[in-house]
């Protein structure tokens, strides 16, 4: 295989689209290393594996020896990007936006190298623009244009509404690209529009259009939903060594490899060996022991990997509490509570109603022994061991 296409073959592993193929072939070959951008807008403290994922590919291109640009939307998200929601994101305050910028600086460097990557924040070009210059940008695009895209097309039909604000959202994302002078964009699949207007501004500022590699959106511990926070089936990369753990072994094998394409730094070839080593009849939970120390020593070390791996075997093999667990005391409601309210109260369940449904699957336990009923109460100067699921331990006192 030539340099030209191991080196092709690499960045479009795991990639959803590349546009255009016969664009990127030609920037390869031109023998200049290339500026690679891809932009997070700070919208929430702390980034997940689902996130990792396109700082997994930017380090792919480091690899092939290209310069990395990583892009903080401080500007932009003040803005707010409804990308695939129905609704706009409520924009954020400039505070809020420093705070979180100032956590993604200190993770990111968990995949990239330092020496090869420049942070960047687009307010230090977007703020020089103005009000005259964002005038000018927005005379750039129209309004039909601008409804081609999918989430606000479903919403003008409809009929509801779409603040002027958000048609900028694009364009500034597009002008990043004129002020980076990109020549590749990397972004999920629920970014295509935005990407693509990147490339037509730069045609129209004189610059060559960047190519756009699309990511696939990394599916959640659930296995169907995108990872997202808010529907609590994500795995932090700042969690710690046992959670980080404890989670990625609680994914189905399918799923398995999905996570190795998306998030291991091992090769093709490696993966393709533990296939094999799996159908050849290898227990597909040894491999996915792989991939768990793989990620904690990737975001610890690998003295914490080996350690995770030590207390999850511990805990789930031969039924070793975890020595870290919460101590919660909760008053009692006439001489009793309600075990749907202990667990939400505890923090276990997000609510009474997940509480309720975890008891009829027959997820929790009191000092190990499994709950048979919904209406199980714990009464005043109770001291248990709670458990629901595999992973959520507290010990609870009823006062």
């Amino acid at each position: 295989m030539s340099d030209l296409s191991a080196a092709l073959e690499l960045i479009k592993r795991g990639a959803d689209e590349l546009l255009v193929e016969s664009e990127m072939i030609a920037k390869l070959q031109a023998g200049r290393p290339l500026r690679i951008k891809a932009g997070f807008d700070p919208t929430a403290p702390d980034l997940h594996l689902g996130h990792t994922v396109l700082l997994n590919k930017l380090r792919h291109f480091q690899e092939l020896g290209h310069h990395v640009m990583f892009l903080i939307g401080d500007f932009t998200g003040m803005i707010g990007d409804p990308s695939g929601k129905n609704a706009t994101r409520p924009p954020l305050s400039r505070e809020q936006i420093l705070e979180n910028a100032r956590t993604y600086e200190a993770q990111v460097y968990k995949v990239l190298d330092p020496a090869r990557t420049e942070v960047c924040f687009n307010s230090a070009w977007m703020n020089d623009l103005g009000a005259a210059g964002m005038l000018r940008l927005s005379s750039h695009y129209t309004v039909a244009r601008m409804l081609e895209r999918d989430d606000f097309s479903k919403r003008y039909a409809n009929n509801q509404s779409i603040a002027v604000h958000e048609f900028l959202y694009p364009l500034c994302q597009g002008y990043d690209s004129v002020a980076m002078k990109s020549d590749v964009e990397l972004g999920g699949t629920d970014q295509k529009f935005n990407l693509l207007v990147g490339r037509e501004l730069q045609k129209d500022y004189g610059q060559a259009p960047q190519c756009v590699l699309m990511m696939p959106l990394l599916e959640g511990l659930d296995g169907v939903n995108k990872m997202s926070k808010s529907l609590g089936n994500y795995i932090g990369i700042d969690e710690s060594p046992s959670e980080i753990f404890g989670k990625l072994m609680s994914i189905s094998d399918v799923l398995m490899w999905r996570y190795f394409e998306l998030l291991s730094f091992r090769s093709a070839v490696e993966i393709s060996k533990l296939r094999d080593d799996v159908d050849g009849g290898r227990n597909p939970r040894d491999v996915k022991v792989e991939l768990a120390k793989e990620l904690v020593g990737r975001f610890h070390d690998a003295a914490s990997a080996v350690a995770a791996h030590d207390e999850f075997e511990a805990r789930f093999q031969r039924g070793v509490l975890p020595e870290d667990m919460p101590e919660v005391v909760i008053a009692s409601e006439g001489g009793e509570c309600l075990l749907v309210h202990v667990l939400k109260q505890a923090g276990l369940t997000a609510s009474t109603s997940e509480a309720l449904r975890m008891i009829q699957q027959g997820a929790v336990r009191l000092d190990g022994e499994k709950v048979q009923s919904k209406e199980a109460v714990l009464p005043v100067g109770a001291r248990v061991v709670v458990q629901v699921g595999k992973r959520r331990f507290s010990r609870v006192e009823i006062k």
